[in-house]
């Protein structure tokens, strides 16, 4: 009896509580980007035109993409990577159009002065 009697007059004990369950981070295959996209905008109220392709397997990624410019050119550009470096081509349709420069003065206009006062 004194030894039932010893342990009930203990205190509980303190120290850490016990581990959280180990976390398995879940295991993904390593698979190979394949992807292929494109889009084109044509909006002719502001004179917008460009587009851009692209097609990937693994390693290799090719594609291009296309946009107005404002000398009135069509700029192309056509590249591949195969993992190893960019390779780009870039083609031009069109013949630059610049209009000759007229500069016009611009002469701000204020209103009026009032009249000076009269005084009689």
């Amino acid at each position: 009896m004194t030894v039932v009697g010893a342990l009930a007059d203990r205190p509980p004990p303190y120290g850490y509580p016990a581990p959280p369950p180990t976390y398995h981070q879940p295991q993904h295959p390593e698979v190979p980007p394949k992807y292929t996209y494109n889009y084109a905008v044509v909006d002719d109220y502001s004179g917008t035109n460009f587009g851009h392709t692209e097609a990937r397997d693994g390693y290799k990624t090719e594609g291009s993409y296309t946009v107005d410019l404002p000398d009135g050119r069509k700029q192309t550009v056509t590249y591949v990577d195969n993992g190893d470096g960019l390779v780009a081509e870039v083609t031009y349709e069109g013949e630059a159009q610049y209009p000759e420069y007229k500069p016009e003065p611009k002469y701000p206009s204020y209103p009026a002065p009032p009249p000076p006062p009269q005084y009689a």
